[in-house]
């Protein structure tokens, strides 16, 4: 895989793991500052993150972020392993930011940004769960 050593690949899932959990918490700060499209974005990250350290830890590599979307929704949520519920707020959260960092007409609130939180933070425990076993 990308031509890395067990040990490489293990460190790169730690650095995405403690990557997922510094951008998830760095959410409230922009929330509190009014940087609701910057929260958005971090939101999608965070869990983007730790997807992709899943991926990673079972041996899929894509490039792009739909890559991420269609082999996690494959081998993760269409198998079980992963709730469609979960497999929909990842989905919802790569929307959410696309419309955030691109869609100048739409408009990212406080209370949008605020009710994606908590779920997210439940996304990157449960996927940390699956990579820890």
């Amino acid at each position: 895989m990308m031509g890395l050593t067990e040990d490489e690949i293990k460190a790169l899932i730690t650095v995405k793991t403690e990557r997922a959990h510094e951008t998830v918490n760095e959410v409230p700060v922009h929330i509190q500052n009014g940087f609701y499209r910057t929260a958005a974005n971090r939101l999608y990250y965070a869990c983007y993150y730790m997807v992709s350290a899943l991926l990673l830890k079972n041996g899929f590599e894509t490039q792009t972020h739909k890559g991420i979307i269609t082999i996690f929704s494959l081998h993760f949520i269409k198998t079980g392993i992963i709730s469609q519920q979960e497999g929909k707020l990842f989905r919802d959260l790569f929307e959410f930011r696309q419309a955030g960092d691109y869609d100048e007409l739409k408009d990212v609130s406080k209370e949008d940004v605020e009710s994606r939180l908590e779920p997210a933070r439940q996304f990157i425990s449960t996927i940390e769960k699956l990579i820890t076993m």
